[in-house]
């Protein structure tokens, strides 16, 4: 099945309403309520929260929660997120203890770590990152462990910090197709993801990737960057619908269409991924604990 005739039509469709496929229910329920208040009170950072997840409510009342350490404000000022850009706080040396009483707390079978971006940090935050793995680690031995890390500019020292700490999974996104980063990624480069990508898998790392659709891409380039990410044999791929957090974001070029997701993962899983999840309200942790 060919998708590149509907591109024309769905660019229009992504100026109306959104389509019934990308509905859900706003946040709500007495777990979603006790998580978020339990957040707050240990001066923690969600992804959920600050990217503003449409599966929060799902997430959060199942107990699960994507953890964002060194704060609430990226060194990067990437068109398509919600997290706020600026000058971040100095580095919060307690902040392991405190995610780690928050996977206990929780009684987490897998967890997520992600961050903003510290381009600031001659480390990259990698040290911070490493400490809080080993935190969480020592405090909950019995718990997986997700890192989505930032792409370090390519700084491999900071790679090795983390993956040294042994945590079960290295996801590191590389978000939309190579052609669409100067206007998406302005501050990233492809060719840094990749080499992420690559030499956490040489050290033995399970790898794990994402990316948006609706940003402008087409389908052929689609299945080129896949093809890429295969090349240094990324294990995990997760594809979802690109939504538009506020009016100052990049606009949805089109809303994608479930039989294309559908497509995608046929042709991910021929290419060799061993999982490949997309769909439009698929996003980087969505099913994170089947991944392990």
């Amino acid at each position: 099945m060919t998708f590149e005739l509907n591109v024309l039509e769905e660019r229009k469709a992504a100026a109306a309403r959104r389509p019934e496929w990308l509905k859900v229910r706003a946040p709500g329920g007495e777990d979603y309520a006790r998580l978020k208040g339990m957040m707050r009170s240990k001066a923690l950072h969600t992804v959920c929260e600050e990217a503003r997840c449409p599966n929060i409510s799902e997430c959060w009342n199942a107990g699960t929660a994507t953890f964002m350490i060194h704060g609430d404000t990226c060194t990067r000022s990437c068109g398509f997120c919600a997290v706020k850009t600026g000058r971040p706080l100095p580095v919060d040396l307690d902040e392991p203890r405190r995610v780690a009483d928050a996977v206990v707390s929780m009684n987490l079978v897998h967890a997520v770590i992600t961050s903003v971006n510290r381009d600031e940090l001659k480390d990259g935050g990698s040290t911070i990152w490493a400490e809080t793995i080993r935190a969480v680690r020592h405090a909950s031995p019995s718990t997986t462990i997700e890192v989505l890390i930032p792409d370090f500019k390519g700084d491999l020292s900071s790679l090795h910090r983390i993956v040294d700490a042994c945590p079960d999974i290295l996801n590191h996104n590389t978000e939309t197709v190579p052609r669409l980063y100067k206007r998406v990624r302005p501050q990233g480069r492809f060719h840094w993801s990749l080499s992420v990508l690559a030499e956490s898998k040489r050290l033995g790392m399970r790898t794990k990737t994402g990316m948006m659709l609706g940003l402008g891409e087409r389908p052929g380039e689609v299945e080129e960057t896949m093809a890429e990410l295969r090349n240094v044999h990324v294990d995990i791929l997760t594809l979802g619908q690109y939504l538009q957090p506020t009016k100052n974001h990049l606009p949805v070029d089109r809303f994608v269409h479930p039989d294309e997701f559908k497509h995608y993962e046929n042709v991910g899983l021929g290419m060799g991924f061993s999982i490949v999840e997309s769909g439009p309200l698929v996003r980087s942790s969505y099913h994170a604990e089947r991944h392990v």
